[in-house]
């Protein structure tokens, strides 16, 4: 099998620039997903959630925390932007979150935020069969949301994809103010949901382990908000108290140790995505947005 690239790039929106993604493990997740032996340990084996759950126990564990002073100097985590420690273990960093006031939300009722720090991939409308510009990717929203009838009202409508690497902030938040509908589980395998792993395994975001969250939002309609697990991550832990009553910023949940994903699915008609993110997927690349900034706009 021919080997991926090398190199994933992605666009930087704050220093309007290309960057080449520094990746956790990068040697074992490509010896996994690009060996004939490591593929087929990663479906048999790896991909088994009671393996994510031991190596998340470790990282649980107060002998996991030797790993933080190398990997904050190693992937040059800006701690000052972060609450201070003590961390008891690697998750407990792995958890970190920002400094009051240091990533702001936009308070503009028109402007969707975006809902956690990632790289972004941005889709106008998604529809049935629909093929994407980006190798590697599929997303079948009746496959993704669990039943014809789950997905019926966002067929048509606008995605955003935010990938969270390991180095990234871990913890995800509503994009505005409003209810939740529903909630449930889709159980499936943790395949990594790096680059990677989804140009061997596209199907990996509608097959992984996912949380749906069907939210009711003031100024955008129904969400479709779903959390998908990967391999390594130990849980997904939803963090929010108030089912009836959730605000513009206000942290739903986190990811314990591993890389992520988040997707928000619209109803069709309902908000437009920004067209710096749009021309990006188009070009094939993510778009690295910082956590509350615009990414989207009501479609008045």
């Amino acid at each position: 099998m021919t080997k991926t690239s090398s190199k994933i790039k992605y666009w930087d929106r704050k220093g309007a620039q290309i960057e080449v993604e520094q990746v956790y493990g990068d040697a074992s997740l490509r010896w996994v997903y690009e060996s004939r032996l490591g593929r087929g340990l990663a479906d048999h084996l790896l991909s088994r959630s009671l393996v994510s759950q031991v190596y998340g126990a470790y990282q649980s564990s107060f002998v996991s925390a030797w790993k933080i002073k190398s990997f904050i100097s190693q992937f040059k985590i800006p701690m000052e932007e972060f609450e201070e420690g003590p961390f008891a273990s690697f998750n407990d960093f792995f958890i970190r979150k920002f400094k009051l006031g240091v990533r702001p939300f936009t308070q503009v009722s028109s402007e969707l935020p975006a809902f956690a720090e990632a790289r972004y991939y941005a889709f106008e409308s998604v529809r049935p069969d629909q093929k994407f510009p980006v190798k590697g990717l599929e997303l079948n929203l009746v496959e993704l949301l669990g039943g014809e009838e789950k997905a019926k009202p966002f067929l048509g409508g606008p995605l955003l994809l935010a990938r969270l690497c390991p180095t990234d902030y871990h913890r995800f938040h509503f994009p505005d103010d409003g209810k939740v509908l529903e909630q449930y589980q889709l159980h499936g395998a943790l395949h990594s949901v790096n680059p990677v792993a989804l140009r061997v395994k596209p199907e990996i975001l509608q097959t992984n382990e996912r949380m749906v969250t069907v939210l009711d939002t003031q100024n955008f309609g129904k969400l479709a908000y779903i959390e998908v697990g990967a391999l390594c991550v130990g849980k997904i832990v939803q963090t929010y108290s108030d089912p009836h009553s959730f605000h513009r910023g206000d942290e739903k949940g986190y990811f314990l140790f591993g890389g992520s994903t988040v997707i928000v699915v619209g109803e069709p008609g309902r908000w437009k995505i920004d067209s710096d993110l749009l021309e990006q997927t188009r070009l094939q690349r993510e778009t690295l947005v910082e956590l509350g900034q615009r990414v989207a706009v009501r479609a008045d």
